[in-house]
């Protein structure tokens, strides 16, 4: 047998092996999470655990990579406070280890597409004149949207990494609770995100479920593969 070539048929089976054990751990990480109704208090998520679950995020997939959000971490406790009554005092508010305001871009236009496309040309180590077509692209497409429907798609890109950030919990096996329940106004007044040009549109609990959250032993209730997945 010709070795190099032994060697490579081997290196591909093992990386498929290893791709299929981390599907498979993925798989059961889903099985074991859940969305937390309330976390353990005594618990709390190291700083390194944080940038570990936040590294796949600003990896996470964006149309024309233009990443038009923010993950916000608000730590303050008072301001905490005050989000938990605009959140209509859903405990996972001022019980969990984290919480991140997930806030979109207010003001995407060609300064927005500038930006990225500098970032770019810098990253891929070419001339930036190189990149004027991208540019021009982008933001013709981006002229057809209104500020409510650039809102609107900004909103669809930070749900991807919202995804990136619950499959990263999981299989970290750390706990996170998305929320969507909440008074938009009054969070955006309590943390002055029109003044930055943002406008929040999610929350996002991370940290350790408590021993006496009865929601974790409850039966996962998901649709059926061939409901869920037709063929037409």
């Amino acid at each position: 047998m010709h070795l190099p070539l032994f060697t490579c048929k081997l290196k591909l089976k093992l990386q498929t092996e290893e791709i299929t054990s981390n599907f498979m751990s993925l798989i059961k990480a889903f099985e074991w999470r859940y969305a937390a109704k309330k976390y353990d208090t005594s618990r709390k998520l190291t700083q390194n655990q944080v940038v570990d679950l936040l590294g796949p995020v600003q990896l996470a997939p964006s149309s024309y990579g233009l990443q038009p959000y923010k993950f916000i971490h608000v730590q303050n406790l008072a301001t905490l406070e005050k989000i938990s009554r605009a959140a209509f005092g859903q405990p996972q508010i001022t019980t969990a280890s984290h919480i991140l305001v997930i806030a979109v871009d207010t003001n995407i236009g060609e300064e927005t597409v500038k930006k990225y496309i500098a970032a770019a040309a810098l990253a891929r180590k070419t001339e930036r004149k190189n990149l004027e077509a991208r540019e021009q692209f982008v933001n013709s497409r981006l002229a057809l949207l209104s500020a409510a429907q650039k809102i609107e798609w900004a909103e669809k890109q930070a749900f991807l990494a919202v995804g990136i950030l619950i499959s990263a919990a999981a299989e970290a096996g750390i706990d996170a609770s998305p929320m969507e329940g909440f008074d938009h106004g009054q969070l955006d007044e309590i943390l002055g995100l029109k003044e930055h040009n943002l406008q929040s549109t999610l929350l996002f609990a991370l940290g350790y479920r408590s021993p006496d959250d009865e929601f974790a032993s409850l039966a996962k209730v998901r649709k059926s593969h061939d409901e869920l997945f037709p063929t037409f």
